[in-house]
C-alpha cells in the first residue's frame, strides 16, 4: 500500500497537468491548412479542375479551327465582324458551368456527409472555415485557369494565323481580357460557392447557379429592349464577358466596370452565406 501511494499521486499529478494544459489555439492558417487537405484529397476537386481546363482549352481551338476552315466562305459582313481573341476565348464559357459546380461541391459536400458538424466543432467561430475555403478556392482555380486562358488564347491564335486573321498578345488590351478570362472562371466559382453556402443543397446550389449564368440571361433578352438593355450588363455571366473583352462597347461594361460588377455579386453571396452561418444550427 506504501509503496503504491507515491504512484498513484504521481498519476494524479500528471493527469491534472494535461487537464490543465489549454486547447491548441485555432488560427486562420490552421484552419486554411485543413482545407486544402481537404481539397487537395477530393477526387471531384482534379475531376472539375480538369474539365475546366479542357472546356476552356478545347472550345476555343475549335471554335478557331472551324472559322478558319469556312473563312473564305464567309460573307463580308461576317468577316468585319469577326473577333480573334472572343473565338479563342470562347471555351471559358462552358469552363464556367465545370468550375461552378466545383464551387457548389466544396461546402455543399460537407453537409451532404456530415462532415460540416465535424468542422464546425473544432473551429466554433465558423466564419474562418468560410474564409479559408474562399481563399483555398480562389488559389486553386487561378493556378488552374490562368495557365488554360493563355494556352487557349495562344493556340487559338496560331490556328488563326492560318487565315492571318489572328491578333497579337501584345495588342492593347489583349493581356488584361486573357487575365480577365481567368478571373472570370475564379469569381464564378466563388459565386457558386457562395450559393452552396446559402443554400447547402448541391442539387439546388449546381441548379441556382446554372440559372443565374445561363438560363436568365436568355429570358431577359425577351424584354422590350429598352428594358433588356438596362439590365443585361449587369447580369453576372455578361459581367465575365466583358472582363475579356476589347474596348467598350454599346450595351456592355468596360473590362474593369465587368470585373467590379462580377466580384460584387461574389461579395454579395458570401455576405449573406456568412451571416447566414454564423445564425443556423449546423
Amino acid at each position: 500500500m506504501s509503496t503504491s501511494a507515491p504512484a498513484i499521486t504521481s498519476a494524479s499529478a500528471t493527469l491534472e497537468r494535461r487537464v490543465a494544459r489549454p486547447r491548441a489555439k485555432v488560427t486562420q492558417l490552421g484552419v486554411f491548412r485543413s482545407e486544402w487537405t481537404k481539397l487537395y484529397s477530393l477526387r471531384s476537386t482534379r475531376y472539375s479542375l480538369l474539365a475546366t481546363a479542357v472546356l476552356t482549352i478545347g472550345f476555343g481551338i475549335i471554335a478557331s479551327a472551324a472559322n478558319v476552315s469556312r473563312w473564305s466562305s464567309l460573307s463580308a459582313v461576317d468577316k468585319a465582324s469577326f473577333n480573334p481573341l472572343s473565338t479563342s476565348l470562347l471555351g471559358v464559357r462552358f469552363g464556367v458551368l465545370a468550375i461552378g459546380v466545383l464551387g457548389v461541391l466544396l461546402i455543399t459536400g460537407e453537409y451532404a456527409t456530415g462532415m460540416i458538424r465535424s468542422t464546425m466543432t473544432a473551429v466554433p467561430k465558423r466564419l474562418p472555415v468560410l474564409w479559408a475555403k474562399s481563399g483555398v478556392y480562389a488559389l486553386v482555380a487561378l493556378v488552374i485557369t490562368i495557365p488554360a486562358a493563355f494556352i487557349a488564347f495562344f493556340a487559338g491564335q496560331a490556328i488563326l494565323s492560318g487565315q492571318h486573321i489572328q491578333i497579337s498578345f501584345s495588342h492593347a488590351g489583349v493581356p488584361g481580357a486573357v487575365l480577365g478570362a481567368a478571373a472570370y472562371l475564379t469569381l464564378a466559382g466563388l459565386f457558386a460557392m457562395g450559393l452552396g453556402a446559402i443554400l447547402r443543397n448541391t442539387a439546388g446550389g449546381i441548379a441556382a447557379f446554372a440559372a443565374i449564368m445561363f438560363v436568365i440571361p436568355p429570358l431577359i433578352g425577351i424584354l422590350p429592349s429598352s428594358i433588356a438593355n438596362s439590365i443585361t450588363p449587369y447580369l453576372p455571366s455578361n459581367a465575365g464577358d466583358a472582363m475579356m473583352q476589347i474596348g467598350h462597347h454599346a450595351n456592355t461594361l468596360s473590362q474593369g466596370a465587368g470585373l467590379a460588377v462580377l466580384a460584387g455579386y461574389v461579395v454579395a453571396v458570401i455576405a449573406v452565406a456568412a451571416a447566414l452561418l454564423r445564425k443556423r444550427d449546423v
